[in-house]
């Protein structure tokens, strides 16, 4: 699979997950994720996967520090209905990299190991969505705000070529190479704006 050079250049995310050392998927339970695992889930790169994967990048960060994040004992709510936007999509992301999962996620194997109900929609908080640590249970609110890495102004002009089937391969390539530096702008150039993502 041939794709942009920055994918590589994103941190990944590491952790254990007790079922995969159980069941001798990962030595120790150590997975890690990179951008690209995200892309391939979702199908594609824009924005908004790229925000999902900073948003649980800095929340388990934030949650456990220097400690190594444990899959499958992190709870993800989103403040909007699944079927709201992009809700889905970034639950989709949000629960490959922490192993919640909602009612129909792995059930278990002699009482341990439940990933159910671990995903939450519609929940009673005022940002996007809010990661909590299972055993403790201290949680961060997070919020994500695309609008502070802006499309390149050629972008007006060529979206509404593109997505009506009216660009020229040169117009859609110039499109994608713009979509994709934007992305690369959140990613790597601004990361760690103060209000990219925001943590409370």
């Amino acid at each position: 699979m041939r794709y942009p050079a920055f994918f590589d250049d994103v941190p990944r995310i590491t952790l254990r997950d007790p079922l995969a050392e159980f069941l001798g998927a990962a030595e120790d339970g150590v997975i890690e994720y990179s951008y690209l695992d995200a892309v391939k889930l979702a199908g594609h790169s824009c924005p908004t996967v790229a925000g999902i994967y900073l948003m649980t990048l800095k929340a388990l960060a934030h949650l456990y520090g220097e400690a190594r994040p444990e899959r499958g004992a992190i709870r993800v709510r989103f403040r909007d209905d699944i079927g709201a936007g992009t809700t889905g999509v970034i639950a989709n992301v949000a629960g490959l990299l922490t192993g919640a999962a909602g009612p129909g996620g792995f059930k278990g194997i002699g009482g341990r190991f439940d990933r159910r109900n671990l995903l939450a929609f519609s929940a009673d908080i005022q940002t996007e969505a809010r990661f909590e640590r299972a055993d403790t249970g201290r949680g961060v609110d997070v919020s994500y705000r695309s609008e502070v890495v802006p499309p390149a102004p050629a972008m007006k002009a060529l979206l509404p070529k593109v997505a009506g089937g009216a660009a020229t391969p040169e117009e859609q390539r110039e499109f994608a190479r713009l979509w994709q530096d934007r992305v690369r702008r959140i990613l790597i150039d601004q990361r760690d704006h103060p209000e990219l993502v925001v943590l409370r």
